[in-house]
């Protein structure tokens, strides 16, 4: 009962802003010209639906070249052909982004990029591990991310001159970062709502320990509101019946990465995250203020994918 009684105040809170209708409002007050990104090279993960679809095909239109990353060649090809005459720009990357071996490899012999968009995200009720021992939702939001990130640096292949955007989500909102609650290790004891949460909050942490790092890219987390993508029809089919005439589509998710690698706005020293434009604090509620330091999530982080490495050999 006081799980739900929380759930409707959470939605309550945000649902202007969070709503198409939100959207709409925030972008007219921050308008900008079309997106001119050419001459930049761009990967995009999670790349063949939803946000990540609308990210590459934005990037696309204003001129940029794009990698796309996805599991599913079905709906690579898919994106090609939606791309029309950009297809041209268009590089299909088919890896299995839960899996630190397949990333790693990938990433060892990648280009350079201007723009690193880190978007996929899933959200699964049912505990489930990868091949490499990891509870899966947690390695393709968290862990793998931070690994590429780390691959992409030691292959030059992202740098000072290269800017990291991390599609977040309200739902850090709801959470305090809690190392021991990342990771799912208990099956009996997974959550997906609350992991999807710590995971979306971790990544909050991960952009403000990027910016720390001497002589690397930029970073800036963004969350693109409520958007009605698979993802949602399938891991919240509640919430998208009840709101589902305010939901956002795709390229009003997409929105705010697309602009921000526009306007490369500087990092600031209070952090924030970027919704519609503006930047936003990070907390919403005083209870997920004081959770683990940036420090600490990337010693975990490291200590995880240590092990992780140690179980394929």
């Amino acid at each position: 009962m006081l799980k739900s009684l929380a759930a409707l105040f959470f939605y309550a809170r945000f649902l202007l802003p969070f709503s198409a209708i939100g959207h709409r409002r925030r972008v007219a007050a921050r308008p900008a010209p079309p997106f001119n990104f050419s001459g930049q090279r761009w990967c995009v993960t999670g790349a063949s639906g939803g946000i990540g679809r609308a990210i590459v095909l934005g990037a696309l239109r204003g001129g940029a070249e794009v990698h796309a990353l996805a599991r599913d060649a079905a709906k690579l090809e898919a994106l090609r052909n939606e791309a029309g005459e950009d297809a041209a720009r268009l590089h299909l990357v088919r890896v299995d982004l839960s899996s630190l071996a397949e990333t790693e490899a990938w990433a060892a012999h990648a280009p350079r990029f201007d723009v690193l968009v880190h978007n996929v995200g899933v959200m699964l009720h049912e505990h489930r591990t990868t091949t490499e021992g990891v509870e899966t939702s947690f390695a393709t939001n968290v862990l793998v991310p931070f690994a590429m990130t780390a691959a992409l640096r030691s292959a030059a292949a992202v740098d000072a001159g290269s800017l990291i955007i991390s599609v977040s989500s309200g739902g850090a909102y709801g959470a305090k970062l809690d190392l021991d609650a990342l990771e799912a290790r208990v099956p009996t004891a997974h959550d997906g709502f609350m992991a999807y949460a710590q995971h979306k909050r971790a990544q909050m942490e991960l952009t403000r320990w990027w910016n720390t790092q001497a002589d690397g890219p930029r970073a800036l987390v963004m969350h693109p509101g409520w958007v009605d993508t698979d993802g949602v029809r399938s891991s919240l089919p509640g919430f998208r019946r009840s709101l589902q005439r305010v939901l956002r589509d795709g390229a009003q998710g997409a929105d705010t990465a697309l602009w921000l690698a526009a306007t490369r706005p500087e990092p600031s020293p209070e952090g924030g995250v970027w919704l519609d434009r503006h930047r936003d604090d990070e907390h919403a509620f005083a209870m997920t203020r004081g959770g683990a330091s940036a420090e600490a999530l990337s010693c975990f982080l490291n200590n995880r994918i240590a092990a992780a490495k140690s179980k394929r050999k």
